[in-house]
C-alpha cells in the first residue's frame, strides 16, 4: 500500500511539471512568432489580420495565410486604445473580429505563487527526508536481533527444487526419504512412538550439493524452506546471534511443518576451548542457543534442522550428540556414472548438438564436484556463444574441462624455436612413459599450448574410478612425473626449470608413500608426523607435530630418495628403449602443438605400444 500511495504521488507531481512547462513553452513548441506592437499595427493597416484573441496582456493574431503571430500590449490601457495610439486604424479594428479571454486561474496562480513555494518545498523535502533516515534507524535498531532467513514456500515453483534435479547422491537421497515421509506423514511415526532425527547433517566436499539437497527434501515434502548461513548469526554485539536463532526457530515452528537450514554450520558450531584461536563469547552464545532450541522441541512438532559443512572435523562434540545434529549424512563425490547423470541435467536447458556424447566428458572428469561440472557446461556455452553458435559441441566440452583445470589457453603467448622444442621433448617423455607403464593413466591428450601456469601439459585420466591406489601404480606415477626431467636431460645434455612443478608433486607422492602409507620395506608398516589443524585459525596455519627421531628422519629422507631414484632409472629405461617414439611424439607436437587421444594412440601403436583401453 506504501508502494502504491508512493508512486500515486510521484506520478501527480510528474503531470504537475509537465503542465506547467508546457505552460511555458506552448507557444515555442506550436512556433509561434512574437512581433512587436509596431509590426502588428502595419499588419491591421494592410488588412492582412482576419483575428485578435486577447488573454491578459498577452496578444494573438491570425493573418489571412493563417499564420499565428503574438504580441505584448500595455497593462494598464485596453488593446483599441494601445493600438490607435500606435496609428492603427480605428475604423478598421471596429471592424475586425476581436476575442477576449479570461486568463486560466490555474496558470495566474502557479504564476504568482511558484517562486515563493519553491524554496518552501524544498526547506519541508529536507527536513521530511532527515526525519524518514532517522525513523528507519530506530526501525532497524528495533529489528537487529530477528532472523534474517531467507524463505522458499512450497508454492513457489520457479526456486522449487525435487530430487530429480539432484543427481549423483542416490545413497543420500534414500537417507533423506524417511525424513521427507515424515514431513509427509508424521502421524505414522508418531503412533507407533518413534521420534524422527531432529537434525540432519549433510557432509561432504564443496560443490557436492549439499545446499541443493536440502532443498531438494523441502521440495519433496512441500513444507516452507528456511535458507541461512552460520555467519549472518554473529554479530559485533554479543547477544544479537543468539537472539536471531530464537526468532529463526520461533518463525519454523509457526510454519511447521518446516525445514531450517544452516549453511556452513562450522563458522558458529567449531569446537569450543580449543585454544588456539582464543575465546569468541557471541559465536559460543549463538551456539549454545541452536543447542538449546534443538533440545526444546516438542515431540508433535514438525520442525527438521538441516546442517551442512565440509570440515565436521571441527564441529563441536555437544553438537553431534544424540538428540541434535544426530543423522549424518555424507555425499562423495561422483564416479563416472553420476558425473554422466550430472552432465544431462546441466545440459537440460541448454542447445546441445545430437552428437554429442556425455558418457566420453564424464570419462575426462574424475574428481569433478556437482558444481564443477556445472561450471564446465557453463564454460562450453560461453564459448560457443563466443564464436556465434547456436548449439554446444563436444569439443566445447572437452575444452572446458581443460579451461576448469587449468585456466584458459595463452594462444598469443610468443616462445623460442629452443623452447618450443624443449617443452615438446618434455611433454611426450611424460606421454609416453604413461603409454608404456601397465599400471599408470591412459592419455587422453597432449599439449605444449600454454594453459593457466601450465606451459604444456600430459592429460592423464585413470580408465576407472578408484578408492584403493596400490604402491606399483604409486610407482608408475612417479616414472610418468619424471618423464620429462628424464627426456630434458637426455635428449639436451642440460636440465631446465619447467620440471619444477613435476618434482614437486613426485617427492610428495613418495613421502606419502614412505611415511603415511607403510609402502617403504626398510621402515615398515609405520604412520610417521601427527598432522593436527587448529581449530580456529584453519589449515594454513596447522601443526604438524615432529614424533620421530633425527635418525628415523634420516632413513625417511633415504628411503623418498631411494622411491626417486627408483622411478628415474625406470623413466630413463623406457625413454632409452623407445627413443624413436620419442622424436616421432614430439616432432608430431612441435608440427601441430596438440595431439589427441587418437591421435596419440596411433602414433605409439605404429611402434609397436598396445594403446590402453579406456572407460568402464
Amino acid at each position: 500500500m506504501k508502494l502504491f500511495s508512493k508512486n500515486i504521488a510521484l506520478a501527480i507531481l510528474i503531470l504537475l511539471g509537465m503542465v506547467i512547462v508546457w505552460s511555458f513553452f506552448a507557444d515555442e513548441f506550436r512556433g509561434i512568432e512574437e512581433v512587436t506592437l509596431s509590426d502588428l499595427v502595419g499588419e491591421i493597416n494592410a488588412g492582412r489580420l482576419t483575428e485578435i484573441v486577447v488573454e491578459g496582456n498577452n496578444v494573438t493574431v491570425t493573418l489571412l495565410d493563417g499564420t499565428v503571430q503574438k504580441a505584448k500590449k500595455e497593462g494598464d490601457i485596453s488593446l483599441f486604445e494601445t493600438l490607435t495610439n500606435y496609428g492603427a486604424s480605428a475604423e478598421i479594428l471596429r471592424q475586425m473580429k476581436i476575442e477576449v479571454r479570461e486568463p486560466s486561474g490555474f496558470l495566474y496562480w502557479v504564476g504568482n505563487l511558484l517562486p515563493f513555494l519553491i524554496p518552501f518545498l524544498l526547506i519541508i523535502g529536507f527536513f521530511w527526508f532527515a526525519t524518514r533516515n532517522v525513523q528507519r534507524s530506530n526501525l532497524q535498531a528495533f529489528t537487529f536481533g530477528q532472523s534474517r532467513a531467507r524463505v522458499i514456500l512450497p508454492d513457489d515453483k520457479k526456486q522449487r527444487v525435487m530430487f530429480k534435479d539432484v543427481a549423483g547422491v542416490e545413497e543420500a537421497k534414500e537417507e533423506l526419504y524417511e525424513i521427507v515421509d515424515f514431513l509427509r506423514n508424521p502421524g505414522k511415526f508418531l503412533a507407533i512412538g518413534a521420534r524422527i532425527p531432529r537434525g540432519v547433517l549433510l557432509m561432504g566436499a564443496p560443490g557436492t550439493g549439499k545446499t541443493l539437497l536440502a532443498r531438494a527434501v523441502a521440495g519433496e515434502a512441500g513444507v516452507p524452506f528456511f535458507y541461512l548461513s552460520a555467519s549472518e548469526f554473529v554479530e559485533m554485539f554479543v547477544g544479537v546471534g543468539a537472539s536471531r536463532v530464537r526468532d529463526l526457530f520461533k518463525m519454523a515452528k509457526k510454519s511447521e511443518p518446516s525445514i531450517v537450514f544452516i549453511d556452513e554450520i562450522d563458522a558458529i558450531g567449531r569446537h569450543r576451548g580449543a585454544g588456539l584461536g582464543g575465546g569468541h563469547d557471541e559465536r559460543e552464545q549463538t551456539l549454545n542457543q541452536i543447542l538449546v532450541e534443538l533440545d526444546g522441541f516438542e515431540s508433535n512438532e514438525s520442525v527438521i534442522v538441516m546442517a551442512a559443512t565440509n570440515r565436521p572435523d571441527v564441529l563441536d562434540p555437544a553438537l553431534l550428540r544424540p538428540g541434535r545434529f544426530d543423522r549424518r549424512v555424507v555425499l562423495d563425490l561422483p564416479d563416472i556414472k553420476e558425473r554422466e547423470a550430472i552432465l544431462k541435467i546441466h545440459t537440460r536447458g541448454k542447445r546441445v548438438e545430437n552428437e554429442v556424447v556425455l558418457r566420453r566428458v564424464a570419462e575426462r572428469t574424475p574428481g569433478f564436484s556437482g558444481a564443477d561440472i556445472q561450471n564446465l557446461v557453463n564454460e562450453a556455452a560461453i564459448f560457443a556463444a563466443r564464436q556465434n553458435r547456436q548449439t554446444i559441441s563436444q569439443q566445447d566440452l572437452l575444452n572446458s574441462i581443460e579451461k576448469v583445470l587449468l585456466g584458459p589457453e595463452r594462444k598469443s603467448r610468443i616462445i623460442s624455436e629452443k623452447e618450443k622444442k624443449i617443452t615438446a621433448y618434455h611433454e611426450a617423455g611424460h606421454a609416453l612413459v604413461a603409454a608404456v607403464l601397465p599400471d599408470a593413466d591412459p592419455v587422453h591428450k597432449v599439449t605444449i599450448i600454454s594453459r593457466g601456469r601450465a606451459g604444456g601439459y600430459t592429460l592423464k585420466l585413470p580408465s576407472e574410478d578408484r578408492r584403493l591406489i596400490s604402491k606399483t601404480h604409486f610407482l608408475g606415477e612417479l616414472a610418468v612425473a619424471l618423464g620429462g626431467y628424464v627426456a630434458e636431460k637426455m635428449i639436451f645434455k642440460d636440465l631446465t626449470t619447467g620440471a619444477s612443478n613435476d618434482l614437486r608433486i613426485a617427492t610428495d607422492i613418495a613421502r606419502s608413500m614412505v611415511a603415511r602409507y607403510g609402502m617403504s620395506d626398510k621402515i615398515g608398516p609405520v604412520v610417521f608426523g601427527k598432522h593436527e589443524d587448529a581449530v580456529f585459525l584453519g589449515k594454513e596455519f596447522g601443526m604438524h607435530e615432529r614424533d620421530y627421531s633425527e635418525e628415523v628422519a634420516g632413513i625417511i629422507d633415504m628411503e623418498v630418495s631411494g622411491f626417486m631414484k627408483k622411478a628415474f632409472r625406470q623413466a630413463q629405461s623406457i625413454l632409452q628403449k623407445y627413443n624413436n617414439v620419442l622424436d616421432a611424439i614430439a616432432k608430431k607436437l612441435i608440427d601441430q602443438e596438440s595431439l589427441e587421444r587418437e591421435e596419440f594412440n596411433t602414433i605409439v601403436k605404429s611402434f609397436g605400444i598396445k594403446p590402453k583401453p579406456i572407460g568402464l
